[in-house]
């Protein structure tokens, strides 16, 4: 018997008494008749008012436990006054209830819908600092899935974002760290940490605010390295002409020999000088252009053997032999004529340079047609028989002014920014570059470039 039915009973109980002296004669100054009557009356009186306190008892509690559990749905009112006007006033408080669990249900989503969609990388940390969620863009950065954490607890790890969060903790302010990521990809990272007071529903404590930085970090460092670099290659032939010049107008005044020879280096230098800024100007203008998709069309192979009659001279020069194979009509499109022009000159020049003496270049282009996959295109490829390009040294090959062999690459007359600038063109054009080497075997350079339809 549940304790609501044992009081009811009780109180039941309790008019007994009476009705037991009533009916026994016990009382003494009552007739048989009248106490007989007396005590059935208090008995059904009794029984209707425990019935009575035992039903507004079990209606109360119902409607306690239904606004314990924030249930405010209506309960029949209890038959007595005094518990109906107690249960409407639960019935209310469940009512209450229920809408502040409502508006804080509201509250819930709303801040989880503002972290996940913050254009920032956010990990939301316990006061002890376990991860309790990382959103969407802290997910894209550590390539994980929702609710794993991934390489997040390797970036809270990090000395300097661990002692942020310490400094966070212990002063209550915010504490800003940065943090370098080898593995598995090299990244920079900013952080900001910020201490959460009153923390979150959740248990959320702290807030760690994340930025990446390496992009931007290695367009400064390329920036510098460019600076640097065009700064030494236009200061070399710079200084050669200002000695010469200085020498001419000096001691060799009056030297024909010695000036004709000068000269003719002066006039080499200044050659130089020159196809590095037109390189630069060429390079800059190209990077300006790359967002914007090419128009027209370009007939790949007549754009080769025009390339390849403009620089047979230099072939000639150098003893090399140009092995020429290309259909009679090859069409790219959508491509801008000058720039796969470039592309073409740029390559040929390379394998030229980089050729052996007296040695063989070899340049094909050919329809690429469509596959699994893969649209229909143009094939170039052109292929030196020099030395060769260290394994290493391949995904390097198309920023600005590297070189494998600096010393050999200058004598052969190379500015350093022919390959970045096919890199660029090829980028704007939605191609492909694809680099081929092995020490002592030579390299093939082969570019893709789309062919589009009709």
């Amino acid at each position: 018997m549940t304790p609501l039915r044992l009081a009811g009973a009780a109180l039941l109980i309790g008019g007994l008494p009476a009705t037991l002296f009533a009916l026994f004669g016990l009382s003494g100054e009552l007739d048989a008749e009248p106490a007989l009557f007396g005590a059935g009356l208090s008995l059904g009186a009794g029984a209707v008012l425990g019935a009575l306190w035992l039903t507004s008892l079990n209606r109360l509690a119902r409607a306690l436990r239904r606004a314990a559990e924030a249930d405010a749905a209506d309960t029949e009112p209890p038959p007595l006054p005094a518990a109906a006007e107690v249960a409407g006033e639960i019935g209310r408080l469940a009512r209450a209830l229920q809408r502040r669990s409502e508006e804080v249900g509201r509250m819930r989503r709303a801040d989880a819908a503002i972290l996940e969609n913050l254009p920032d990388p956010l990990l939301l940390l316990s006061g002890s600092r376990a991860l309790l969620r990382a959103n969407r863009a802290a997910r894209a950065l550590f390539g994980t899935a929702p609710g794993e954490p991934g390489d997040a607890p390797a970036a809270l790890r990090h000395p300097a974002l661990s002692a942020a969060i310490d400094s966070a903790l212990a002063t209550g302010a915010p504490a800003a760290a940065e943090i370098a990521l080898p593995v598995p990809v090299a990244r920079e990272l900013s952080a900001r940490v910020i201490p959460l007071d009153p923390p979150l529903f959740d248990g959320g404590r702290i807030l760690v605010v994340l930025a990446d930085r390496t992009r931007e970090r290695a367009v400064e460092r390329m920036r510098a390295d460019f600076v640097a670099n065009a700064s030494h290659e236009l200061r070399t032939p710079l200084a050669s002409l200002i000695g010469f010049i200085e020498t001419l107008q000096g001691p060799a005044r009056d030297d024909a020999e010695a000036r004709d020879r000068f000269l003719a280096i002066m006039a080499e230098q200044a050659e130089r000088m020159q196809r590095l800024l037109d390189d630069l100007l060429s390079l800059s203008r190209i990077e300006t252009e790359e967002h914007r998709p090419p128009e027209g069309e370009a007939d790949v192979a007549a754009l080769l053997r025009a390339e390849a009659a403009a620089l047979a001279p230099l072939f000639a020069r150098r003893g090399a032999t140009l092995d020429l194979v290309v259909p009679e009509r090859l069409i790219a499109r959508p491509a801008d004529a000058d720039q796969v022009a470039q592309v073409l000159r740029n390559l040929l020049d390379n394998a030229l340079r980089h050729g052996r003496e007296g040695g063989t270049v070899r340049a094909e282009a050919a329809a690429f047609p469509a596959g699994e996959g893969e649209r229909p295109g143009v094939l170039v490829s052109v292929s030196d028989d020099g030395p060769g390009i260290p394994r290493e040294h391949i995904p390097r090959l198309t920023e600005r002014f590297y070189r494998v062999d600096r010393g050999r690459s200058r004598k052969a007359g190379g500015t350093g920014l022919g390959l970045a600038i096919v890199k660029h063109i090829v980028q704007r054009h939605r191609g492909r570059l694809e680099i081929e080497s092995e020490e002592g075997k030579g390299a093939t350079f082969r570019v893709w470039l789309p062919a589009g339809r009709g």
